[in-house]
């Protein structure tokens, strides 16, 4: 069914009329261009699509658009605070954390909501969670090295 929604995105007010079971992944995508957000595996699995909707890290290619009316979305191009990386992209370039870069908004986009809820998680913690989003190249190791630098340094929500 065709909806009017509104919503905040990346600090700013959104709204469009399009049919509200669409997916959030492709309306980033397609309606509004914000094309950081990427398509792997469409059934949630991989983790490639994820965006935060009211802090908390959601697959966008399995998230209908009606659920995101109200609230906040934040996507890989609001992370950055204008020219200044956020904490994590800057440990994620430190640590080498990215080959091929495809998976890398997903897995920042997770560990961004994850450090928010646990600013001082163990290892084994962000080993657990990262667990759910997939890295083709094998870069686990340095993605793991760069959100826990994170952790460690900033000790509080990045």
């Amino acid at each position: 069914m065709k909806a009017s929604i509104k919503f905040q995105l990346n600090g700013k007010p959104a709204a469009l009329d399009t049919e509200d079971d669409r997916m959030l992944l492709w309306v980033l995508r397609t309606d509004l261009g914000l094309t950081g957000t990427k398509y792997g595996c469409g059934e949630g699995i991989c983790g490639a699509c994820t965006v935060t909707v009211g802090g908390k890290a959601v697959r966008s290619c399995r998230t209908p658009i009606r659920n995101v009316a109200g609230k906040e979305v934040v996507t890989i191009e609001g992370l950055a605070r204008g020219d200044t990386l956020h904490p994590l992209q800057q440990a994620f370039a430190e640590h080498g954390a990215f080959q091929c870069g495809f998976c890398t908004s997903g897995m920042l986009m997770s560990a961004s909501a994850f450090l928010r809820e646990s600013p001082r998680p163990s290892r084994e913690a962000v080993v657990s969670h990262m667990d759910h989003n997939l890295c083709r190249c094998g870069a686990h190791q340095r993605i793991v090295d760069a959100i826990e630098s994170v952790a460690i340094q900033h000790g509080t929500s990045p």
